[in-house]
């Protein structure tokens, strides 16, 4: 209820300040779970697929939002969720696996599921190598994925800054990459899939591909500016 109370409430707020120009929503199917697997740019990219995807997405969020103390804690846990988001522990291994499970269920419920196939946001702008959860969940379930590529809210919310500027974005949802649902999947079939995926969201925002996760540039980043 309250997702759709912000989305229509308050979305043309949004859509004032971020100006969203739309392509390709006629490859949202009306029914039925999807993946839709979307670069990652800024904050913001979380708020430009809700108002303007027509149907409700689901998403994950860092356990951590989920966990905090207090009436701030307590709040902001009701707060994502209520609005479809739900914890993921970024540790890895058998914690993550369990955010994983939850999406799979939503997915099988006949729900969109929305995922950032980087795992985290672009340190430079460029297209980073994408992780496999996406192409699992949708072996898996066999599903369709929706590539998505989000334009220009990296200009609107430059890192670090909370409050986004005043722009114009673009939000392209490409057409779905249909995955035959299968019990057991190779690691090269996931990797083929996710790169699949990762070459039509860089096809569609002109991004540069960098054959790298983007969790490692940021961490030998932050290293280096230790060191210095």
């Amino acid at each position: 209820m309250l997702y759709w109370f912000f989305v229509k409430g308050f979305g043309w707020v949004a859509r004032r300040r971020l100006g969203p120009t739309v392509k390709g929503l006629e490859n949202i199917p009306r029914h039925g779970g999807a993946i839709v697997a979307a670069n990652h740019l800024a904050v913001i990219d979380d708020a430009l697929l809700p108002i303007t995807c027509p149907r409700m997405i689901h998403f994950m969020g860092k356990a951590e939002y989920f966990e905090g103390k207090g009436i701030k804690g307590r709040f902001k846990k009701w707060w994502f969720t209520s609005v479809g988001v739900f914890p993921v522990d970024r540790s890895g291994g058998s914690k993550s696996l369990g955010a994983l499970n939850h999406a799979r269920e939503i997915i099988e419920d006949g729900h969109l599921f929305g995922i950032h196939i980087e795992g985290t946001r672009s340190p430079d702008g460029r297209l980073y190598r994408g992780h496999t959860g996406a192409a699992r969940l949708a072996f898996e379930t066999g599903c369709p994925v929706i590539p998505t590529a989000i334009i220009g809210s990296r200009e609107l919310q430059k890192p670090g800054t909370v409050i986004p500027g005043k722009g114009r974005t673009t939000i392209i949802y490409g057409k779905p990459i249909p995955v035959e649902r299968k019990a057991e999947v190779t690691h090269d079939e996931l990797r083929a899939l996710t790169d699949r995926i990762v070459a039509e969201i860089g096809r569609m925002s002109g991004q540069e591909y960098v054959d790298e996760y983007a969790q490692d540039v940021k961490k030998r980043l932050k290293e280096q500016q230790a060191a210095q």
